[in-house]
């Protein structure tokens, strides 16, 4: 659901652009309390994951394809406010060394893919699993309604920007039916890739996964034919001296894997918003991208001619940077967090 270049107008754009500031600059700030030693080295491998998966265009109807927003996913691994940063660290990556997504469309992009699907799916996650029974099953499932919630909504954002700063002039009842429709079905996808991914990490190490924290319910044992609490395990060793590294690694070698080899088998069929863009005429202003002279440009390596190699090096190249950029930025205001506290402490014990 990239939006290009010239599909919007400018004051929308800047419009937006100053509500996707906004979120960031809101989300640097949340995501301090989100963050310690344990989930900051793991948001940049959040983003780097996201940014494999989404090279994964799998298909939807006849001619379309569909790809992974990854809101939800960030947003219940490692929290909402980290969640946008991580998207939007994605998109970021996207539009520069990609050509995937206009520059001048990036306040439309963040605010659309970023900040409507964390925070719609991360508002409906919350609510499920305060509902249901506070189960590990529970967050799995809570983490499909979420995710397949937030693919139609972000959906009608674009739709309700384009009905405000459309340059092109389609009925906008045509456009709202074209793109919630085909993207409830993308949603299926991005629900199943979600709960398996969420589903797996909680089965290693659910202390990692930011919205399985108090969920744990004690366990029972039948007798007498009642249940009784079981007596408590031995205390572990605390969550925060377990090591991440190799959950960090693990996660690696898999987004390279998706990225560098599996993506070369990916869909080649136009996205939902693309299809419907050529369908109904949409793209009739589209501008070309500020960087599509980029060496990485449409995700191939120039000079490569063989694509597998080149689809498959490109893949690799955007992991890494995405993984490095990410992990700097958290590990950033992860410092931060922890000099704002060493600073408070000092104040409280009057040594300032």
């Amino acid at each position: 659901m990239h939006v290009p270049d010239g599909f919007i107008d400018v004051p929308v754009s800047v419009a937006t652009g100053v509500v996707a500031a906004g979120a960031v600059a809101v989300s640097l700030r949340g995501a301090r309390r989100e963050l310690d030693e344990r989930t900051a080295p793991l948001a940049g491998l959040v983003a780097a994951f996201i940014f494999a998966v989404q090279m994964l265009n799998f298909p939807v109807a006849a001619g379309t394809s569909g790809h992974l927003l990854g809101g939800a996913l960030a947003a219940i691994l490692v929290g909402p406010y980290t969640g946008v940063l991580c998207v939007s660290v994605v998109l970021l990556m996207q539009g520069i060394l990609f050509a995937d997504g206009g520059l001048t469309a990036l306040g439309v992009n963040i605010t659309d893919m970023a900040v409507v699907t964390t925070v719609v799916s991360y508002a409906i996650f919350r609510g499920l699993v305060r509902i249901l029974p506070r189960t590990r099953r529970t967050v799995t499932v809570s983490s499909f309604v979420a995710a397949l919630v937030s693919v139609p909504a972000a959906a009608l954002a674009f739709t309700a920007l384009y009905a405000v700063g459309g340059t092109t002039d389609i009925p906008i009842g045509n456009v709202l039916t074209a793109m919630v429709g085909v993207h409830v079905l993308i949603g299926i996808g991005e629900a199943a890739i979600t709960a398996l991914t969420v589903g797996a990490v909680i089965a290693v190490r659910p202390d990692l996964v930011h919205g399985a924290r108090g969920l744990s319910a004690p366990l029972k044992l039948r007798v007498g034919g009642e249940l009784v609490d079981a007596a408590p395990a031995p205390a572990a060793a605390p969550a925060a001296a377990r090591s991440t590294r190799k959950v960090w690694a693990a996660g690696l070698v898999t987004a390279l894997v998706l990225a560098g080899f599996v993506s070369f088998y990916a869909s080649a069929n136009p996205d939902g918003l693309e299809k419907v863009a050529a369908d109904k005429g949409i793209d009739r202003k589209t501008e070309p991208h500020h960087t599509a002279d980029s060496p990485l440009a449409d995700y191939g390596v120039r000079d490569i001619s063989d694509a597998r190699i080149s689809g498959g090096l490109a893949g690799v190249i955007g992991v890494g940077s995405t993984v490095v950029v990410g992990s700097g930025i958290f590990w950033a205001v992860r410092r931060r967090r922890t000099d704002a506290g060493s600073t408070g402490t000092l104040v409280a014990g009057g040594k300032i």
